[in-house]
């Protein structure tokens, strides 16, 4: 039984990747593409810090670091790095499809890739 407890933020996260490359491979709007694309950094996010977390582990505080098992920081700034780039990604991304818009009058991504310089 805790087995099984234990893989349910994997199962979520292998749920979140399948939802969002369904998204991207059948999508043709633009901004569905951008939708999918963030659900895949959330999937992403979600496993490094379940990557990170030990049951019973404490906070790695190293001026009074406990005895027992403590949780591990790397995930957590990778995260938090990753969660920066994101955001800036996902605003270059929106700001082409503004760009997009108005030379095509449509966010098909279709009418995208015919676009030339």
């Amino acid at each position: 039984m805790t087995e099984s407890l234990f893989n349910i933020p994997f199962l979520a996260i292998a749920a979140l990747i399948v939802i969002s490359l369904y998204i991207i491979i059948t999508q043709k709007n633009l901004i569905k593409l951008v939708m999918g694309i963030v659900i895949l950094e959330s999937a992403v996010n979600f496993f490094l810090v379940s990557l990170g977390y030990r049951s019973g582990g404490a906070t790695p505080i190293y001026t009074n670091a406990p005895e027992k098992l403590m949780v591990l920081p790397v995930p957590q700034a990778l995260t938090l790095t990753s969660i920066v780039i994101g955001v800036s990604v996902t605003a270059l991304m929106l700001s082409m499809i503004i760009l997009i818009y108005r030379h095509t009058g449509d966010i098909d991504a279709e009418k995208s890739r015919r676009l030339k310089g």
